[in-house]
């Protein structure tokens, strides 16, 4: 890759070569299915398609919260989706998520089946489906709804942007990577500054929005995301810290974190998810031998 300062870029880009990088080979400039493939279908009313990126997490932290609040119509199969290996190219896959990203969800509660995509609007399916984490009244609905879109346009700039140059670049460049650790660093002052007034994101109450901003914020401020923790300076940033920590006391949270994971200690990982006694359950053994 050259210097920047040495790139000239030409008048209409082609793509002639891979983009270099740990996700090079699942990057094109395309969209469709590249296999036939159909997803498979459970038992449950709700079907995830995911994996347990800070993206998928959010969902499965949601359906998990739900469940633990007594709404029995949550119940899910979450099934792996592997993205290194192309499985979100697969034509069934297509199908429930045009844009190849994960998560994926079929809701096959109702007589017909819904598909939804992007997590945002899979969170606010679910509460609005079943009338949680998402206030009603106007004006908390708005802020709600304000910080789960802050989350949706500022996390690029964290895992597409910082991420991308700080952790899995093939070169690492100072511009890219000081230009997306300020704004990083700006984005948690701004969620710092929130969370110094306010026990929970959006006010007084847990919502979807918290949902959404944990697993990308929560899991920074933990040290879980890049291994930037220290050049970061996230103990810094001490409302944040202690919003997390709360966050992470709620048990359906620790559950939804480990559904679909397949890297890190093998106790934290849930590969797939068909019955609640799967977290009790769950060897790699039993694991290996499902795959």
């Amino acid at each position: 890759m050259a210097d920047s300062h040495d790139y000239t870029p030409p008048k209409v880009w082609t793509w002639d070569k891979e983009s270099g990088g740990k996700f090079a080979s699942i990057n094109r400039p395309i969209a469709g299915a590249t296999h036939e493939k159909d997803m498979p279908v459970g038992k449950h009313p709700f079907q995830l398609y995911s994996l347990a990126t800070p993206n998928g997490q959010k969902v499965t932290i949601m359906l998990e919260e739900l469940l633990a609040a007594g709404h029995t119509g949550a119940e899910y199969d979450a099934w792996l989706i592997r993205i290194g290996d192309g499985d979100q190219f697969a034509s069934g896959f297509v199908d429930i998520n045009p844009n190849s990203k994960i998560p994926a969800l079929m809701d096959r509660s109702g007589p017909e089946p819904i598909r939804v995509f992007e997590s945002g609007a899979i969170l606010m399916h679910l509460a609005e489906k079943f009338g949680t984490f998402l206030p009603t009244d106007a004006a908390p609905r708005a802020e709600c709804l304000s910080w789960l879109f802050w989350q949706m346009g500022s996390a690029p700039y964290l895992g597409g942007g910082f991420g991308h140059f700080y952790a899995y670049a093939p070169e690492k460049f100072e511009y890219p990577i000081d230009r997306f650790a300020m704004e990083v660093k700006r984005q948690l002052d701004v969620l710092d500054r929130q969370l110094a007034e306010n026990t929970y994101v959006a006010g007084d109450d847990y919502t979807i929005a918290d949902i959404a901003i944990f697993p990308w914020y929560g899991g920074l401020v933990k040290g879980w995301l890049y291994d930037a923790a220290e050049f970061l300076d996230v103990q810094s940033y001490t409302n944040v810290q202690r919003w997390a920590d709360a966050i992470l006391e709620r048990p359906a949270v620790r559950r939804g974190r480990i559904v679909n994971r397949t890297s890190g200690d093998p106790a934290s990982q849930l590969h797939e998810r068909h019955d609640a006694s799967d977290f009790e359950t769950r060897t790699q053994d039993k694991l290996a031998a499902a795959e």
